[in-house]
């Protein structure tokens, strides 16, 4: 006898949530199953469905700008927007769940979103964090962006850093 459809549903869900879930692939694994971009969100979020569910995912291992950082946080978005337009398959190599529910993930497609964003200057390396990608192979990204002053390195030193960006601006809310 078949299950009735919310259930067949709900398995479904919960299948998909163990593959995506940090830890249910074993160490070293590459990418893991296909997902299609709905949306960018900014230079270091984007929207998948995978399996018919819609996830967020924030770009491991990488801070853009923020939106309202100025023009470099358009110019991150815009960056990635054109790397992932809308109905790209991408592959997601899952490392962790934020404190925001997002999955936390490097992004395949032809190449490797994450480590393309900081070698074009579009992001920073996220230093907190850099442990759960190759951290070597994003430095050495950051540093090629840096000494030829692409995008966020236009400005000796780079522009001002998103989580120096984010901690000024709840600061400034809580006066």
């Amino acid at each position: 006898m078949p299950l009735p459809r919310s259930i067949a549903l709900l398995a479904a869900a919960l299948t998909a949530l163990l593959l995506w879930w940090p830890g249910s692939a074993p160490a070293g694994d590459g990418p893991g199953p296909t997902a299609t971009v709905v949306s960018v969100g900014d230079g270091d979020t984007i929207r998948v469905r995978q399996d018919g569910l819609l996830l967020t995912v924030r770009l491991a291992c990488i801070d853009a700008p923020e939106l309202d950082q100025g023009s470099e946080g358009r110019r991150s978005r815009n960056s990635l927007s054109l790397r992932l337009p809308q109905g790209r398959s991408v592959r997601l190599r899952v490392v962790d769940r934020d404190h925001y529910g997002r999955l936390v993930a490097e992004v395949f497609s032809d190449t490797n979103l994450n480590l393309a964003q900081v070698e074009d200057g579009q992001a920073f390396v996220y230093s907190r964090f850099v442990n759960q990608c190759d951290a070597a192979e994003y430095l050495a990204a950051e540093f090629r962006a840096s000494r030829h002053r692409f995008g966020v390195w236009q400005q000796q030193g780079g522009l001002q850093r998103p989580w120096d960006f984010r901690r000024q601006r709840r600061n400034a809310t809580r006066k």
